[in-house]
């Protein structure tokens, strides 16, 4: 339990007890602690003075294993260079090229002796553990189950453990509705493997082909935003049973099901509808639809039809009834025919049947949009944290009419959230228009901290930043590179760190390593000062599985960064000097996890994936090209943020304060509901 209430909201549980335990021991515990990066808060500490002994040393035990795991403690950390940085900094180039070409022959380390570090001294931010409740933890999944944004994967193994402990007594924390449709499948699914008592409170809100779809996809542990195809598992007749009654009762099976027709046709094979034709006469016509290429003519190849038209207002007749549709479709819409003024108008009559995700992007989208852009980025849906770039603005709009959107989803936003409870006073951190709202979390990579992409958070108050990556052979040999990319204020790059150029701009790389049968590790220091001085403003964190084995394939790969002001003190790896560290476990063989903008002294958390590497200039004079053209998309984003979300919410249904002392409810960085409570933000605010 303590490991997903640490992660989520950085408290502990602790029993009640009728013992004692001395301040002394309670002291011990708590230094022990320190070089993990954690403190226990003074709540904690009162409760455990009530424990006996024996009862705070499991406590211990147990805490003690978990922070571990979540810094990466648990792994042996051990550098190519054991006196990295020193080493790699006073070494010739000849010595580094024959201990690398030694090691790709041999697959042998060069045998150095370890010099004595003094130990580290600087100053660390340690992270405050508070005593929870067992109401509170259980609160996590009622969060989660009410989100309105689709899980990350940290998120999914966090239900299904929820479900599979608790069972039937999780029915408690059931929400009255599933807003997200992709979480109601993944729910659904660990509802029907480990409490399927409870299934009748989910089977009202399964009303779409598509909703059983995304649940056979979830039986069988697929891609439940569909962006990928899912080997479908075999069923057992009551299974089968219920998902044809599911789709029988569904309005538009046809309509639904040709959006997916070669996903139907396979899961077709694992359900029988023919078995059951008497009982599901309609749901054996829609596969018969499919099967056998019968004439249909669907809803949206009448919306494409239209647009081929250009026939702005006959299109948007047609999507009256569907305004999710029509949003999504607006900026084209607006692009068609001679009545902008018009389609506006049809909108704004809509906009409060629009979900709220689609309406903040919206208003993030044409608030900026007659801005001056060179870049547009696009995440495309799915698991993998895909970026694609455009150059260039979108086409222009008539003068005034991205204003008069921006006004319409104010507008149906601010009376929406008027409708929920009041929040009092209330105080709005500024620094929260640097973090982004969490409106998909699919593609989300487990983390120490879990930020929405896009996000800025500072830099801390170090001189050196020091990359780590740890993984261990999957199968068969794995070599995976870490690296540090340089770019100027203009993108061009200046330099790499990285296995075949192991120092540039007074950074370094600790060695690398091409095998790691009982786990390895990599290092790069980033010098600050010296990355300033020679221009580069941007440094871009680069993992390649060099031997190309996705990531999902490795038993474990995790990597991440740490802010060192004397970087020859202490271990290499030191948990209480690590930031962030995210694990890596994609199908993919590319992760960029963040982007460090070192003239605004920020880091732009990123968390992409990609299949194939960008291609890296051979001239730095090149701009805009391959990973340069990443980069600038990635660290240019427009995304709506959650100032702007919480701002809303307060012309709704409270009153700003500039004293967060005297407001009701608090929205800040690093006090009330911050930007890492993202499953609260999700359930409540969206």
């Amino acid at each position: 339990m303590n490991a997903i209430y640490v992660r989520r909201r950085s408290k502990v549980l602790v029993p009640d007890g009728s013992g004692s335990t001395p301040i002394e021991v309670l002291g011990a515990l708590q230094k022990n602690l320190e070089p993990l990066g954690f403190r226990l808060g003074p709540d904690v500490i009162e409760r455990l003075k009530t424990l006996p002994p024996h009862r705070v040393e499991l406590f211990y035990d147990r805490l003690v294993r978990d922070l571990r795991a979540i810094v990466g403690a648990d792994r042996p950390f051990e550098p190519f260079y054991p006196n990295f940085p020193a080493q790699v900094m006073s070494a010739s180039d000849a010595e580094l090229y024959f201990n690398a070409i030694l090691h790709y022959l041999t697959h042998q380390r060069p045998d150095y002796p370890k010099d004595e570090r003094p130990p580290l001294t600087e100053p660390t931010n340690l992270r405050v553990l508070s005593l929870g409740s067992r109401d509170d933890f259980r609160s996590i999944f009622a969060a989660l189950a009410a989100s309105r944004v689709p899980y990350s994967k940290q998120d999914a193994d966090d239900v299904r453990w929820f479900v599979a402990h608790y069972r039937d007594a999780i029915r408690r924390q059931l929400p009255e509705s599933f807003p997200c449709k992709e979480n109601l499948a993944v729910l659904a699914a660990a509802l029907w493997r480990d409490a399927p008592a409870l299934l009748d409170a989910v089977d009202p809100h399964v009303k779409t082909a598509t909703d059983v779809l995304r649940i056979a996809v979830a039986l069988s542990n697929g891609d439940v935003s569909l962006a990928e195809p899912t080997r479908f598992d075999r069923f057992t007749r009551p299974r089968r049973a219920r998902m044809l009654g599911w789709i029988e009762r569904a309005s538009n099976q046809v309509d639904d099901m040709l959006k997916w027709k070669q996903r139907w046709i396979r899961l077709g094979e694992r359900l029988h509808p023919s078995e059951y034709a008497k009982r599901f006469p309609e749901t054996a016509r829609a596969f018969d639809v499919l099967r056998n290429k019968r004439p249909h003519r669907t809803f949206l190849g009448w919306v494409e039809e239209g647009l081929e038209r250009r026939d702005a207002l006959g299109v948007l007749k047609m999507l009256h009834d569907r305004p999710g549709v029509m949003a999504r479709r607006l900026d084209h819409l607006l692009r068609l025919g001679d009545a902008p003024d018009a389609v506006v108008d049809r909108f704004a009559a809509r906009a409060g049947d629009v979900s709220t995700t689609v309406l903040l992007q919206m208003l993030a989208h044409f608030k900026r949009r007659d801005e001056p852009q060179a870049l547009r980025a696009f995440f495309p849906k799915g698991n993998v944290g895909k970026v694609f770039a455009r150059p260039g603005p979108p086409p222009a709009l008539p003068e005034g009419i991205a204003a008069r959107v921006v006004t319409a989803c104010e507008s149906a936003l601010v009376d929406r959230f008027a409708r929920l409870p009041p929040l009092g006073r209330c105080y709005i951190d500024p620094r929260l228009k640097s973090y982004m709202v969490p409106l998909a979390h699919r593609s989300t990579s487990r983390s120490l901290r879990t930020l929405t992409r896009g996000s800025r958070i500072p830099l801390p108050d170090a001189s050196t930043l020091r990359f780590f990556l740890w993984w261990r052979n999957g199968k068969s040999r794995t070599d995976v590179d870490l690296s540090a990319a340089m770019f100027d204020s203009e993108y061009r790059l200046l330099d790499r760190v990285t296995y075949y150029n192991l120092r540039a701009f007074g950074s370094f790389h600790g060695g690398d390593v091409v095998d790691a049968p009982q786990g390895a590790s990599e290092f790069i220091d980033v010098d600050v000062g010296q990355c300033r001085k020679g221009r580069v403003r941007y440094v871009a964190m680069n993992l390649n599985s060099y031997s190309g084995q996705p990531y999902r394939e490795l038993p474990e790969c995790f990597a991440g960064w740490m802010a060192r002001s004397e970087p020859g003190s202490g271990e290499v790896y030191e948990p209480r000097t690590v930031v962030d560290r995210v694990d890596l476990a994609s199908d993919t063989t590319i992760s960029i996890p963040a982007i460090f903008d070192l003239e605004a002294r920020e880091v732009v958390w990123t968390d992409v994936a990609l299949r194939r590497h960008p291609l890296f200039p051979n001239n730095v004079d090149a701009n805009l090209y391959g990973m340069s053209l990443l980069v600038a998309a990635l660290t240019t984003l427009r995304k709506p943020d959650l100032h702007a979300l919480f701002d809303l919410h307060v012309r709704g249904r409270g009153q700003r304060t500039d004293d967060p002392d005297a407001a009701d409810t608090v929205f800040a960085v690093d006090r009330g509901l911050t930007p890492f409570d993202l499953d609260r933000i999700a359930a409540a605010y969206l």
